[in-house]
């Protein structure tokens, strides 16, 4: 059996699994928090695991391997960074999230940030949140369904296009079909699946290189061509800080907090931390590992994102190399799908939140989803950019537009409605605008300029 058939086999077993996680999750949406937040219910496996892969996916399999390989030694501090990022989220984010969303009977971060008693301007707040949200996933959604179009016209042939409707189908039928609780399961094997990849390759990689020793060896040779680090040393500390600015994005990720607003209870948050913070050492470890590898043994690549594929084609026996892409391919889908959802409630629900209303009904939250994946794979079909810096300038936007205001509100303190609007659209709004100016050192200035300023908003805004 060749490559091809392989993976073919491979993907259409492993999409039916999808679907019928899609089945078996339909008949436990009774009401639209079931269908949003799982009906507060999940254990430490699936909550730990699935924030884990829909926080990731793409970006570190394609994005932290591609970035390793074109940056070299540098590329090792985005370990500290991005490990640094689920330890603060998960030590110090989610048992004041789970107690807070609880208490307010919040189904949404939209609702954390502007709670009932914000005062009057909270239909604006919700609806400008709203629109944050929807613009930064569709971004973020049409990135994911750009990669899987990329591993897909790289293993079958067929052509980009195509690959993206396909991806974005299967993706659409179970998050349909079973919502949050399709979403989380099926996001759990995904991860699953990244662990084994991010094992897996890098030990082929680093055996065909020889050993650490050998890999040291090749990277001293090589030297700093390829990195982004210079010969300064005030360009190497704002690369540095840029990088660890990625880790002070996640509190403001709805697609990964809205997890820990799920959780059953707090034996499965202490469970679920040690399960995401092992999950993303060995994630994003291997991913560095198998990018550093693949520079010393493959020269000139060319697309630095195609690193994964194009190890595993060279390095693998057929029907095993098959496998392992289509657990990647699958994998890929897990961010889309989670933040197709967030995007869907921060329309279905939010927007109707603003008017009193907390229902809104799952039919319109099921036709929410499908408008929000047309306009995804419509902009991931005429748009075209590398996902490692695409994907994080919607990580910074929704980070530098959430986070500085939960954090005022998990620190026990209640930030007034003129602060929280003036926060979120500062912390979006100046992300959007430096984007547009050249890249300073590790995106520095787009990574934590906003977010500061944001937090600065909302605390001079908010009272004991």
């Amino acid at each position: 059996m060749d490559r091809t058939t392989s993976v073919l086999i491979t993907l259409v077993f492993y999409n039916l699994i999808l679907v019928g996680v899609g089945l078996w999750a339909r008949g436990r949406n009774k009401n639209v928090a079931d269908f949003f937040l799982a009906g507060r219910g999940l254990g430490p496996w699936v909550a730990a695991i699935s924030a884990s892969a829909s926080s990731s996916s793409a970006w570190t399999l394609l994005g932290v391997s591609g970035a390793a390989y074109a940056w070299g030694i540098p590329a090792l501090w985005l370990f500290p960074a991005t490990v640094g990022g689920f330890l603060l989220n998960w030590v110090w984010v989610a048992p004041r999230l789970k107690r807070l969303a609880q208490s307010e009977n919040a189904v949404t971060l939209s609702e954390v940030v502007a709670p009932a008693g914000i005062g009057p301007q909270r239909k604006l707040i919700l609806r400008i949140a709203a629109a944050i949200i929807v613009f930064c996933f569709t971004f973020y959604i049409a990135s994911q369904f750009e990669a899987a179009g990329k591993a897909f016209e790289s293993v079958f042939s067929i052509s980009k296009q195509t690959s993206i409707i396909i991806g974005a189908a299967i993706v659409l039928l179970y998050t349909l079909l079973g919502g949050f609780w399709a979403v989380s399961v099926t996001d759990s094997i995904q991860g699953v699946l990244m662990v084994v990849a991010s094992i897996v390759l890098p030990a082929v990689a680093l055996s065909a290189v020889g050993g650490f020793g050998d890999l040291a060896n090749g990277l001293a040779a090589i030297g700093d061509v390829g990195s982004p680090m210079g010969t300064s040393a005030i360009v190497t500390v704002f690369f540095v800080i840029g990088l660890f600015g990625i880790g002070v994005g996640y509190p403001g990720q709805p697609h990964v907090v809205n997890r820990f607003m799920a959780l059953k209870d707090d034996n499965a948050l202490r469970q679920g931390r040690v399960i995401a913070l092992a999950w993303a050492a060995i994630v994003y470890a291997g991913m560095l590992l198998l990018g550093l590898s693949a520079r010393v043994l493959f020269v000139d690549l060319g697309d630095s994102e195609q690193v994964l594929f194009h190890t595993a084609t060279e390095l693998l026996p057929a029907v095993i190399s098959g496998v392992m892409l289509a657990a990647v391919l699958s994998a890929i889908m897990s961010t889309a799908d989670s933040q197709l959802l967030v995007a869907a409630s921060a329309i279905s629900y939010d927007w109707n939140l603003a008017d009193g209303n907390r229902g809104g009904g799952l039919a319109g939250t099921r036709t929410t989803i499908v408008a929000v994946l047309i306009l995804a794979t419509t902009l991931a079909l005429v748009w075209r950019a590398d996902i490692f810096s695409r994907v994080l300038f919607a990580w910074s936007a929704a980070g530098s537009a959430f986070g500085p205001i939960l954090i005022m509100r998990l620190v026990g303190r209640t930030v007034s409605s003129t602060a929280t609007l003036a926060a979120m659209v500062t912390g979006f709004g100046l992300t959007v605008l430096i984007s547009f100016f050249p890249n300073t050192p590790g995106d520095v200035a787009e990574r934590l300029l906003p977010f500061f300023i944001a937090i600065i908003n909302a605390r001079m805004g908010s009272t004991k």
